[in-house]
């Protein structure tokens, strides 16, 4: 397996919006949209109570955008109101693959911040803390927040360089929020109950907030008014490799997946690095909207699309980022322990032909061992990414047994440098 020395990920890519912007509008080029151009835009978010905001939330059905797709109305729902109760944005976004958060927290921060005051006001509460790894965004949000009358509601936290992808989840988060590892406990016990220094804690990523603030801003009736009736609204994905377009996408939901790829032959991975694989011809008429998706086996995650170029070894990108996500792993229970550097070894082997239908059969193997018994999700993701690898491209399979696909390994899927 040969490995070129890959490109570096872009860390801006453009933001575009598929017809009306509403999470992107204002943008324009690297610049943020300030307090005075947000309100001019937007106006001022509603005042909403508890009952209220998760009605509101309920009627448009808004699901969570940082992975689960969980519905945000019944997250709020079982979080208590009162002056302990802790608001954790989570701009992590550990996934190499997404620049959705970033590119959000970075152009449209008031979005966020407005979506964390809204809620905020609704529980009652203000506490209100921002975890931000990117450097770019962490700028863009103090500045925002000096442009606000609001600003004293606010603390951002800056994680250090070692953040990564599993110290981005969501029990990670508030551990680390409270003086402890940024690792996930072995208990898994929801934020709305123990959170930030063991008090009840509404926690979702930067969108996800945005999109609160959104439903406030428009109210219910106009924030349906796009997308899929299923699913209204508009949702940010990150398109890249062999794509019509490429970069942060704002594209209301209901529109065909295929569409946002383009034709071809390559392989399609579907989520991210806890996604699945695919390809464009499987897709058919499948469309960008969560439960259609995480039913064909295929979940939005953190929304990232992806189809490999033609000059790019498959097998090989599969086996960089199965490295990674090995590397990645908390380490504190066997299937990250033991299973993903087991799975990361095997899915070498195969790319570099040293193992051929035997080495298969092991990685499938080891991909159904390793769900269900972690402390946090990363086996489950990381299986499922490998599995569905090997499910997806059969012929590339053959080539590696009889010599290799004669393709270098590009790096198109982006692995940070550890």
């Amino acid at each position: 397996m040969t490995v070129l020395h890959p490109p570096a990920p872009a860390t801006r890519p453009p933001a575009i919006a598929l017809g009306s912007a509403r999470l992107l509008a204002g943008t324009r080029g690297d610049h943020p949209v300030s307090h005075a151009e947000h309100t001019a835009i937007h106006g001022h978010p509603r005042r909403l109570d508890h009952s209220a905001l998760v009605a509101d939330l309920e009627r448009v059905r808004l699901l969570g955008r940082g992975g689960a797709g969980f519905p945000v109305a019944v997250k709020l729902a079982g979080t208590p109101s009162g002056p302990r109760t802790e608001i954790v944005v989570n701009g992590s976004e550990g996934e190499p693959a997404s620049f959705k958060d970033r590119t959000l927290m970075r152009l449209a921060p008031h979005l966020v911040l407005d979506g964390a005051a809204v809620v905020a006001g609704a529980l009652r509460t203000r506490r209100v803390q921002l975890l931000v790894h990117d450097a770019d965004a962490v700028e863009a949000l103090e500045a925002a927040r000096a442009e606000r009358p609001d600003a004293d509601l606010f603390s951002i936290v800056r994680t250090g360089a070692d953040h990564g992808f599993v110290s981005g989840e969501i029990r990670a988060v508030t551990r680390a929020l409270s003086g402890g590892p940024a690792v996930p406990p072995g208990r898994r016990v929801l934020p709305a109950v123990s959170g930030v220094d063991g008090r009840p804690t509404f926690a979702s990523n930067a969108e996800t907030f945005a999109q609160i603030a959104l439903v406030a801003l428009l109210g219910t009736t106009a924030y349906a008014g796009v997308g899929s009736p299923v699913e209204p609204g508009t949702t940010l994905v990150t398109v890249f490799g062999e794509v019509p377009r490429a970069g942060v996408l704002e594209v209301p939901t209901g529109l065909p997946v295929a569409g946002l790829l383009g034709d071809g032959p390559g392989p399609v991975l579907v989520g991210g690095y806890h996604g699945a694989w695919t390809t464009c011809a499987d897709l058919g008429d499948l469309r960008l909207i969560r439960a259609d998706l995480k039913a064909a086996g295929l979940p939005l995650g953190a929304g990232v699309l992806v189809r490999l170029p033609a000059d790019t070894c498959p097998l090989g990108e599969v086996a960089r980022v199965t490295r990674w996500l090995a590397g990645e792993s908390a380490g504190q229970c066997g299937p990250c322990h033991f299973g993903l550097p087991a799975l990361a070894e095997v899915v070498e082997a195969i790319a570099t032909g040293r193992e051929g239908a035997a080495g298969v059969d092991r990685a499938l193997r080891l991909t159904g061992l390793l769900p269900g018994r972690g402390a946090c999700a990363h086996p489950d993701g990381s299986a499922a990414f490998v599995a569905s690898a090997l499910r997806t491209l059969p012929d590339e399979l053959e080539a590696h047994r009889h010599g290799g696909c004669g393709r270098p390994v590009r790096g198109v899927l982006p692995v940070p440098a550890r």
